[in-house]
């Protein structure tokens, strides 16, 4: 695959251009046109606007009818970049701190190789998702009916883990990411004079004692076996030095692998809740909302997957799955795949994702875009194959 090495120059060119250019969640309407027009000159068949700003390009070749679907995801995130990089973000508030621009540059470097080669008998379908960054794009695409539309007999995705030394390829069976549940709490009271606190329940001091009782139910009532984070993330009330606050709120995430674990912890948390309210002559409100599930990769899948990364790097089958969330999930959940994690680690050390000094490594694109191409040579094989 030597041909592969003179994609990577102008792969890293779209990259740097896309890292230049960010958009947020459903905002990617830049982004989508350029891997559009890239698609279509390439003699895709192309389908826009899937999951609103979702793109599909579809590469047929051969007489099977096995396929395999191949996802990168789009959106920035709502940082501003600190890099100082000639090709760092000309937008406030938007970068592409956890590396989708890498992915599409990836994504599109293997639509490059095989559009020329079609050395493969089936279908390939290019899924360029938005809104991975806590808005579900991949929810709605599925809802929109991405695989009754694309049938995809395998669906892998790649994303690029500084964890790892660059060129090392990662994933495993069963569970890969966690589920992510958002919580925002309300401690609603009366309000009053500082000074007086005997006249007015305190909610900051409520607050207080809810936070830690909170942090009880991963440590107290979860069994030790079972894998949960549960982090407080933001505490707001009051307005001024003499004036206790007649609401509190509280906002945090958990992360969990168990959808028994789940139901356990938000089952305590209202508990909990309701039981730091009544004592202090407050009440509570918990909203408990349950955004992405865990990533559960099949476990025939996620084999394939360690067997074409073999070919093309080095891979490890990894112990352990990581608490952070990806939508991806939602596609795992209506078709067999594995995601993949691809190291980009730099010797010297390197920022982690959603840092703001952070920048994907471009001296893991060929090995991207070769894992891509082997992941289709294997499910789909040769052209005539049987």
């Amino acid at each position: 695959m030597t041909e592969i090495d003179d994609l990577i120059q102008p792969m890293t060119q779209l990259r740097r251009d896309i890292h230049a250019h960010p958009e947020l969640a459903f905002c990617e309407r830049r982004t989508a046109a350029m891997i559009a027009g890239e698609l279509r000159a390439l003699g895709l068949d192309v389908h826009e606007a899937i999951g609103r700003t979702g793109v599909v390009g579809v590469l047929r070749n051969g007489s099977s009818k096995r396929s395999i679907g191949l996802r990168a995801d789009m959106d920035a995130l709502p940082i501003d970049e600190q890099t100082g990089l000639p090709w760092a973000s000309t937008v406030p508030g938007s970068f592409h701190g956890c590396g989708h621009d890498g992915h599409v540059a990836m994504l599109l470097g293997a639509a490059h190789h095989l559009a020329r080669h079609r050395d493969f008998d089936g279908t390939v379908n290019f899924i360029f998702q938005p809104a991975e960054e806590g808005h579900g794009g991949a929810r709605e695409m599925v809802a929109e009916g991405l695989f009754d539309r694309f049938p995809c007999d395998r669906i892998f995705a790649l994303h690029n883990w500084p964890d790892l030394p660059a060129g090392t390829i990662a994933t495993r069976t069963g569970p890969i990411m966690g589920a992510a549940d958002w919580f925002d709490i309300h401690l609603e009271g009366r309000g009053g004079h500082a000074a007086m606190p005997q006249d007015t329940p305190d909610a900051i001091l409520a607050a207080a004692h809810l936070v830690t009782q909170l942090h009880n139910i991963v440590s107290r009532r979860i069994a030790p076996v079972a894998q949960a984070v549960l982090s407080v993330t933001r505490i707001q009330g009051g307005h001024t030095h003499n004036v206790l606050p007649d609401r509190v709120s509280i906002k945090g995430t958990v992360r969990s692998f168990d959808p028994a674990v789940q139901d356990q912890i938000e089952t305590e948390m209202r508990r909990v809740a309701q039981g730091v309210a009544m004592a202090a002559g407050l009440t509570a409100t918990v909203h408990y909302q349950r955004n992405y599930p865990a990533t559960i990769n099949d476990a025939d899948a996620a084999n394939e997957a360690l067997k074409a990364a073999a070919t093309v790097g080095t891979a490890l089958e990894a112990p352990d799955p990581a608490l952070t969330a990806e939508d991806f999930a939602f596609m795992l959940q209506a078709c067999k795949g594995a995601y993949i994690w691809l190291g980009q680690g730099r010797p010297d050390g390197s920022p982690p994702l959603h840092n703001p000094r952070y920048d994907f490594n471009d001296d893991v694109l060929g090995i991207g875009i070769r894992l891509h191409v082997a992941l289709v040579r294997q499910w789909l094989g040769d052209v005539g194959a049987s």
